[in-house]
């Protein structure tokens, strides 16, 4: 992996919120919605110098310009969304490193990842966001708030799981969410919609207005219904 840092953030001990693309596209779009919503600016940059994917324009191939950002505003850095994550193990606990000594450099008290949860529950237009946490303590303070405990013991692969492993390790506390969805193939709003607003609970902050991705939510119901 190629790190660049591009510029210094103007932070005092912020809070990170880590995800990168994952089944139903869940940990993108929340953060892909949250830089457009807070108007994040970015200040480093990492690259694979692997390609995970390549774009077929039609009898030719391209090469993607793979790339994943931090960015930050007031007291928040923010990392990862645009498109896959890396594939080899190697890579991957690299980026998941680089997490953490930047959450180490910044003094980062808390850091939230998030994504999609599988499940054949039928929860029609408002999914549950569950969370688990990187201690027993943190998860019986989180049960107090009223929120979702995820119900059964599970492996969490990828980034969106390993980061909380890395975060534990090195000290710093962690909080994965993770919202219902059943169509791991199709872009589920409804549940990045559900972590936006755990997200807001847990953080006393508000995050942006979800109206939009309700609309895309309903398009996508529409496209797939036809």
């Amino acid at each position: 992996m190629e790190f660049i840092q591009k510029d210094e953030p103007i932070v005092e001990k912020p809070i990170m919120i880590a995800a990168m693309q994952d089944m139903g596209n869940v940990g993108s779009i929340v953060i892909n919605f949250l830089n457009e919503s807070l108007s994040t600016k970015p200040f480093r940059v990492c690259k694979t110098p692997f390609p995970t994917y390549i774009i077929d324009r039609g009898g030719y191939i391209d090469l993607p310009d793979e790339k994943w950002e931090y960015r930050f505003t007031e007291d928040l850095i923010i990392f990862g969304g645009g498109k896959g994550q890396p594939q080899s193990n190697n890579e991957l606990n690299e980026l998941c490193q680089d997490v953490i000594d930047v959450a180490k450099k910044y003094s980062v008290k808390f850091i939230y990842t998030l994504g999609g949860f599988h499940t054949n529950r039928i929860f029609g237009n408002s999914p549950k966001s569950f969370i688990t946490t990187t201690s027993p303590e943190l998860t019986k303070q989180m049960e107090a708030l009223e929120v979702d405990i995820t119900p059964e013991k599970s492996i969490i692969t990828g980034f969106n799981g390993l980061v909380l492993g890395f975060a534990k390790k090195n000290g710093i506390h962690g909080i994965g969410m993770y919202g219902e969805l059943n169509e791991p193939e199709i872009p589920q709003y409804r549940a990045a919609i559900s972590i936006i607003k755990t997200l807001e609970k847990l953080t006393y902050r508000k995050l942006g207005d979800t109206s939009r991705l309700e609309m895309m939510a309903q398009e996508v119901e529409r496209k797939f219904r036809n």
